[in-house]
């Protein structure tokens, strides 16, 4: 069999290298990706729920003005 040059084994190695690197990078890219999107997700969820809070409470307060008989429409 024929044996490798020391220069062929230093490129495979370096190669080797290069593409664990870029393994390593994708990984963190991914990991980086995941975690703003849940942030994303968590400040949609916030949002959604903090307007609902207002929507209901603009609804009922309207419910009880026209229930009051208070309404602009009544004067």
């Amino acid at each position: 069999m024929p044996t490798r040059s020391g220069g062929a084994q230093s490129s495979e190695a370096r190669s080797r290298a290069d593409a664990s690197f870029k393994k390593e990078e994708r990984a963190k890219d991914g990991a980086k990706a995941m975690m703003e999107y849940v942030a994303n997700s968590k400040m949609v969820r916030e949002k959604t729920e903090r307007l609902k809070a207002l929507r209901l409470a603009k609804e009922a307060a309207d419910k009880q003005i026209e229930v009051t008989g208070k309404g602009a429409g009544k004067r």
